[in-house]
């Protein structure tokens, strides 16, 4: 019997070092080399150095000249260390009378033109970077308008900074809500 109990104790912690230090300081260490920006929290850095935001994590954007991203229910908006949705339930009245609201404003600016779903509800971890094409080009006369372009002209960087389904078939199109922000800020004036 001292032997089985030594046997279980020996492999109990080869394992632990195996499989709680040597495989995760492995894949880290692949990560690193095979994939630096992902590995990095795929980091949005200015050509001046300075890190602006990640490409995975949302920020808030309020201004008309700036395209807006989903509605955040994580923390108190878009807060990376507090992710999460509300947890309210379809049925439940807090969220369906905010959704109302939300669709009722955003149709009454818009000349009642359909409201994406995308616009009026928070993704489940409250920090979605992307936003859905139709989401995009429902934001573009105001976004437009607001810095003095033609709809044209902001509907074509909305193009450019759409990106199709991985590998064809996975996911849905999505415009990166920073990316285009910063393309935006970056146009001439």
């Amino acid at each position: 019997m001292h032997s089985v109990w030594k046997t279980s104790i020996r492999f109990t912690l080869i394992t632990a070092v195996l499989l709680g230090l040597g495989y995760p300081l492995l894949m880290t260490g692949l990560a690193r080399v095979l994939f630096p920006h992902q590995a990095s929290g795929s980091l949005i850095i200015l050509p001046n150095g300075q890190v602006i935001g990640s490409e995975l994590i949302a920020q808030s954007f309020t201004s008309d000249r700036y395209f807006h991203p989903r509605p955040s229910a994580a923390g108190s908006g878009y807060d990376a260390e507090n992710s999460g949705g509300s947890n309210l339930a379809q049925s439940n009245r807090t969220l369906v009378t905010r959704i109302q609201g939300d669709i009722d404003k955003l149709a009454a600016r818009n000349h009642g033109k359909p409201v994406p779903i995308d616009m009026v509800t928070t993704s489940g971890s409250g920090l979605d970077p992307d936003i859905t094409p139709d989401n995009a080009d429902y934001q573009v006369p105001r976004v437009a308008r607001a810095r003095g372009l033609s709809d044209d002209a902001v509907r074509k960087l909305v193009a450019e900074h759409t990106t199709g389904r991985q590998l064809g078939f996975l996911g849905e199109p999505r415009v990166n809500v920073l990316e285009l922000n910063l393309a935006l800020d970056q146009l001439p004036k």
